[in-house]
Parts: structure tokens; sequence; C-alpha cells
């Protein structure tokens, strides 16, 4: 009797738990559907940028991309440093492959690779010269030619002394009556003290707007204007294997930057408020500079009606021409070898 009731209970808890609607727990011999597939979420791939020089307006575009997420968006995650001492650590550890990416200068870069380096250059960054020739307004000089039987400071560089001599031959002067002095890094007191007459070395969006904060009214010569080829003033470099085997991050990269970009040209004065508060701490930032420098930058990195980055290899080529006609760089270097557009 017992017996014959615990079996009917038992009946009757499997028909409830039939008809209750609750799922079976999948298992062996269940017909129940899967759960869908979620793949793991892609770690983002760490590469490297090394800048130039200390942040300054130049990279607001840099920080830009950092802070509006292009790069994360793009699945890179990206590590900007400077360069410890040496300003030509950047394109010795790209070409090392100790670094993924460099901003560098154009001709440089050509003399790089003249030397073996093997490094590419992948964009340009500031399409036109921002290093020339500077004078004290008002001291009578009005060409590079009136530099004859003048001091003229450098930083030392063959590049530098080759500019003074191709601008004064340029303008109708002789070079060999131009005296050059080695200031090295001392380009402001050496012109703010009249140490020297003028100055080749000296940037347009940092010295002269420093001299001029002094109360010093600067004359600038464009080297373009003066023999000297209209060069890259700065560019984006990556080895060349990295460029050959890891296209499509050089330009998922280069995506992020041209973003950054825009951002800076729509938002100049929240660009310069992220700048500011990424200054490094030893190199500390002049607000007034900076605003003024970012406004002389801007029209100087990209051209109307083309694209941001683009290169031209009859610019290069030019470059390169200049080189080996002031005894710098040999004849035949492949140019084309030396940039590649990752971004068109």
């Amino acid at each position: 009797m017992f017996r014959k009731i615990a079996l009917i209970l038992a009946s009757l808890f499997l028909l409830t738990a039939c008809s209750s609607g609750a799922a079976p727990k999948a298992g062996a011999g269940s017909d129940a559907a899967p759960a869908p597939f979620t793949p793991a979420p892609k770690e983002p791939k760490k590469v490297s940028l090394m800048l130039d020089w200390y942040p300054n307006a130049v990279h607001a575009f840099i920080y830009a991309a950092l802070e509006q997420g292009y790069f994360k968006a793009e699945g890179l995650d990206v590590g900007v440093q400077m360069p410890a001492d040496d300003t030509t650590e950047g394109i010795k550890l790209v070409g090392a492959g100790k670094e993924t990416f460099a901003l560098y200068y154009q001709a440089d870069t050509l003399l790089a690779r003249a030397e073996g380096v093997p490094v590419v250059s992948v964009a340009a960054v500031v399409r036109h010269p921002l290093n020339g020739m500077m004078v004290r307004t008002g001291d009578g000089i009005n060409s590079p030619k009136d530099l004859e039987g003048k001091r003229v400071g450098y930083a030392g560089t063959p590049q530098g002394e080759a500019m003074i001599n191709t601008m004064v031959k340029a303008a109708g002067g002789d070079p060999a009556k131009v005296k050059t002095v080695n200031v090295g890094f001392d380009l402001i007191p050496a012109l703010a003290t009249k140490k020297v007459d003028a100055l080749n070395g000296a940037y347009i969006n940092h010295e002269q707007l420093l001299l001029e904060k002094q109360g010093i009214p600067i004359t600038y010569f464009n080297p373009a204007q003066y023999g000297v080829p209209d060069y890259y003033e700065l560019v984006l470099i990556a080895g060349e294997q990295t460029v050959k085997n890891d296209s499509e991050m050089v330009k998922a990269f280069w995506r992020a930057l041209t973003k950054g970009q825009a951002w800076v040209e729509q938002n100049p004065d929240a660009a310069l408020k992220l700048l500011l508060s990424k200054q490094d701490k030893n190199f500390p930032l002049d607000p007034d500079v900076e605003v003024k420098s970012l406004h002389i930058l801007l029209p100087l990195m990209t051209d109307k009606g083309v694209p941001f980055g683009l290169q031209t290899a009859e610019n290069w080529q030019a470059t390169a021409d200049w080189l080996v006609s002031v005894g710098m760089l040999k004849p035949g270097v492949k140019v084309a070898d030396a940039f590649v557009n990752v971004g068109q």
C-alpha cells in the first residue's frame, strides 16, 4: 500500500516538473541548444613612439589621438616617450627594432639610410621648413646676401653649414665671406646678446617666438626661397621590417594620428590645454608660446587638398639631390626606398 502511494507521488512530481516550463540543464543526451560562442576580447597590440624632442605644440595630434581613444579604437596600446639625451636616439632605436615609430627629420633619414640604417618614412608630419635663417629686425640685414662679413651662429651640424652656404649663394652673396660660429644649443642667447648676427637651426615656432617674447623682433628668411628644397621638416619613421611585416598595424597607427590631427584643427584651445597637461616637468612649456606655435604649425602640417601625411617622390628626390650637391650624400641613393605612403 505505502509502496503504491510512493509511486503515485513520484509520478505526480515528474508531471509537475515537466509542465512547469523550466528548461532542463544541458548535459549528455540533452536536446538543449548550446550557449552562443563569445570570443575572448583581443588584446591591444603594444607599439611605441619616440618623439623628436620634449612634448610641445607639434605633438598635439599625438596626445589627441591618445586622449580621444583613437589608438584604442584601432586596437593599439601606444606608449609615447621622448629621447633621453641624444636627439638621434629615435632613429637608432627604430633601426634596431627596439622602438616601433619615431618622429625624425627628412634629410637625416636619407643620411641614415645611406649608412645602412633600415628605416622608412611612412608619413610627412610637417610639410615645410621650420628651420631657416633668423636675424634681428633693424640690423640692416635684408637678405642672406647681407650676411657677408657677418657672424652666423649654428648648431655645429654639417647640414646647418650647408644651408647657410646655399642660402647666401642663392641670394647672390659669397659664402666664403660669412663667418660661421658653432654655438651648439645656445641659439637664443647667442642672438640675444649679439654674439652672432644671425642664426641657423632656430625654429620659427620656438626660438623665434621666445626671442620676440624677450622684446627682440626677428626677421626670418625661408630656406625654400633661397636655394634649399621645400623639404619635410618632420616625418614619421618605422623600421623596414615593421612596414613589410606589419603593414596593417602601421596603417591603423596613422589612421589614429590622422583623426588626432583633425581633432586638433577643430579644437585648438582644447588641444593646447591637453598638451599642457602632458608637458614634461623638466621642460615646462610657456602657454603663450605654445598657442602661437600651434597657429604657425597647423598650416605647415596640412596643405589644402592634400591628405595629412602624403609624401611625394619629387620632394624626396629634391631633398636628396640637394644633399648630394652640398657633398653630404653620395649619388645613387634609391630615394623610392626611403618612404612609403601608408595612409593612402
